[in-house]
Parts: structure tokens; sequence; C-alpha cells
């Protein structure tokens, strides 16, 4: 063995069992056990929790760290669109690059290891948000997998030569295809469009669904009834999905489990529908925040996300996926146990379900991908905003942080 992780509580059995090893070689996890004795290197984690490294299934990387950048807009009619469209002509391939390694080096450091962003394509920007996030792919890769969804933010149908942009991305090597329907002016049109890219170059369908002050008009039972009739179960994500929380508990559970059935998974990003919902109210302004924990329970997948970072849509934000857990378990005013334990199952092994990861966890032969947190469980990681003590991938530290201590007099 090349490394072997010490007195590690693994998060999924932090509970009822005591620390054990993680043996690791060339890369790949060789063994889970206590005791492992080898001529390695060791990194002794005390007893602190480890899991597999963390998954952002939803992020902007493009058009992160503008918010500097964008006129003040009225509170009541704020629009991330308005504020972002007037910036892409002066985005040039270097600036999204320069602004999307800041944010991904932060991702890095609170201790995620995997990645879906989101980039965006149409005749504003062109191709160059798409080039300044893939240029990064490569050169990161000693610290975290990414993966691009390309999409139409302003729309598709109304928008020419974003169809031809998006197609040009399918072939350059995005492997996932979104949509943002409620900005089109059919928007039930590109979602058709949307699927059917997806099914000629053979991706994954990941598109930002339902926002708005009121339940109606929504666009989950279009995308249900196409990932039916197109079998694409299992390939699908939607993401926001905010109109959720204007719906009673009972409706909500009879449409998850029709999502469950057709096999459509949810990604839920608090502190943009947090920052963004109720803007039409003075006082009593609602949450917009789906609750993921009640689909869960109905049996849909599900994941937490960032979203956005410094931007319109979302003006602050540090990279923590786990203090986006602790943001989202505040708003749907969970405390037990259990469903804090879910919310961390939200930023590891559900988002690696959500990415179609068939490498993920810690279970030989998957690759060493592992960070160790300052908590004992995953519900104190996540009532505490824990942070990382050290992160690995594919068995090579790649973080290191200094646990905060006392300086007491001396007596």
């Amino acid at each position: 063995m090349d490394l072997i992780i010490r007195n590690a509580r693994l998060a999924e059995r932090s509970r009822d069992s005591q620390p054990v090893d993680i043996g690791i070689e060339n890369g790949r996890i060789v063994a889970i056990a206590p005791g492992l004795t080898g001529d390695a290197r060791v990194y002794d984690a005390k007893g602190c929790l480890a899991c597999p490294g963390l998954i952002e299934s939803h992020i902007h990387l493009d058009k992160s760290r503008i918010i500097d950048r964008c006129a003040p807009q009225d509170r009541r009619v704020l629009s991330p669109v308005v504020g972002v469209t007037p910036l892409k002509q002066g985005m040039s391939v270097e600036d999204v690059r320069l602004r999307a390694t800041r944010t991904l080096e932060e991702c890095i450091l609170h201790g995620t290891t995997r990645m879906r962003t989101q980039v965006e394509v149409d005749p504003g920007i062109g191709m160059r948000g798409f080039e300044g996030v893939q240029s990064l792919i490569a050169d990161y890769r000693w610290a975290i997998d990414i993966e691009i969804c390309v999409f139409p933010q302003e729309g598709l149908t109304n928008y020419p030569g974003t169809d031809e942009l998006l197609i040009e991305a399918l072939k350059r090597g995005a492997r996932v295809i979104g949509g943002a329907p409620r900005y089109d002016t059919d928007g039930a049109a590109q979602v058709e469009r949307i699927f059917e890219l997806a099914r000629e170059f053979d991706v994954d369908i990941d598109m930002h669904l339902d926002v708005g002050h009121t339940p109606e008009g929504m666009f989950i039972h279009q995308v249900r009834d196409l990932t039916e009739k197109y079998q694409r179960g299992g390939r699908v994500v939607v993401g926001h999905m905010a109109k959720l929380s204007l719906l009673p508990p009972a409706e909500v559970a009879k449409l998850a489990r029709r999502l469950a059935d057709a096999g459509i998974a949810v990604t839920v990003l608090p502190a943009t529908d947090l920052f963004l919902m109720g803007r039409d109210q003075d006082h009593s302004v609602r949450r917009g925040v789906a609750n993921a924990n009640l689909l869960i329970e109905n049996g849909v997948n599900c994941s937490l996300s960032s979203n956005n970072i410094l931007n319109p849509a979302t003006p602050y934000g540090d990279c923590s996926l786990i203090r986006m857990a602790n943001l989202y378990a505040n708003v749907v005013q969970l405390d037990r146990p259990a469903e804090l334990q879910e919310c961390f199952n939200m930023l590891t092994g559900r988002s690696a379900r959500v990415l179609n990861l068939k490498d993920y966890g810690f279970a030989p032969g998957n690759p060493a991908d592992v960070v160790i947190l300052n908590a004992q469980t995953p519900e104190q990681a996540i009532a505490e905003i824990s942070r990382p003590l050290a992160v690995f991938k594919k068995g090579r530290q790649t973080v290191k942080w200094h646990t905060p201590e006392l300086l007491r007099p001396p007596p």
C-alpha cells in the first residue's frame, strides 16, 4: 500500500462502530479494516469523520464572482438574467477562466472532489464561457473531476443561434444538456428540444425548473411525461423546483411518487431560492426552498448544491457544501439526527447517484477520494458546519486545514 488513513470514523457507520483504517494503493482503495499493516505513508484521522469526496451537483463556474460588475436592481423585480446579460459581451475566455478558477479552488478547499458545472451558451457569450471552464478540467484533474452541463439561460426558441451553439458544445465534450424554459417565450418547445438533443447525443439532462411566485404553470409534468415516453429514467435531473414549497405536503408527496416512478432526480439549491423567492412580498416572505427530505421519503433521489457564488442570483457564498446543507436544514426546520444524516447523504452518495457515478464511495477498487471532517458524525458535521481537516484525491493529499486551538495564558 502507498497510504494508510488510520483511525477514520466512516460516515455511513459512524454511530455504531469504531474507527477503521483505509488502505490505498495506486490511487485506489484496497482495504478497509482496523489495524491495517504495511510499509506505507500514514495519515492519522484521530477518530474524525471520513467520507468520500463531496460532490457539487449543480454550480455555475462561468458566471461566478461578478456581483461587483452588476448594476443594482429594484428588490421586488430583481432578475439575475437581467443582471448578467449586459456583461456577457465583455467576458473573455481568460476572464471566465480566472473567475472560475477562484471558485473552483474554494470548492476544492471545502472538500469537493467531483462537480457538475452548468455553463451557458448563447450568441451573447458564444463559446467563451464554455472554453474558459473546459480549460480547467485537465488542469485541476489532480484535485477534482469536472463535467459540463451546457444550457441556454436566456431562451432557446426565442434566441436564434443558441441551438447551434448547444450542438457545438455537445460535439466538443459537454456530457450533459440542460434548459431553463422559464426564460423562453415557448418553454414547452424548449423542453421538447432539450430531450431531442439529449437523445441525439446520448447525454443526460439537468434542467432548471419551476421557480416562481405561484405553483401554476409547472414544467415538471411535461418533463415527467417525456422522461417516461423516451425511457430516460435515471438520466434526468431537475434543479430548483422552488414551486414545490408552495404546495401542501400531500400534493408534493403525490408528485414525488410520480417523479420517483419516472426516475427523475431533484437538486435543491437553497441559497439561490431563498434569496430570489418571495420578492413580491414585503412581509411574511415565503422561503421558496423545496423540502428534499419530503421528496426522499417518497422515493425521489435528491442532492443539495451551491448553484451560484457571488453573482446576482446568489450574492454571497464560500463554496462550502457543509454550510449549504446547514442553511437548508435551518430553512426547512430539520433537527432529527436521521434528517441531518440525510442532508449529509445529499452531498455525498445521493449526489453520486444524481451524476450517475459508478465508481464512488468507500469500496475496494474505487478511487481513493477521501475527506476528513472535524466531526464525529454526519449530523454533527451539518449542525456545526465542520471544516475539512484533510482532502485526498486518488490517494494524494490535496488539502490541509489547520485545526484552530485556544492559546491559554500560562498558569
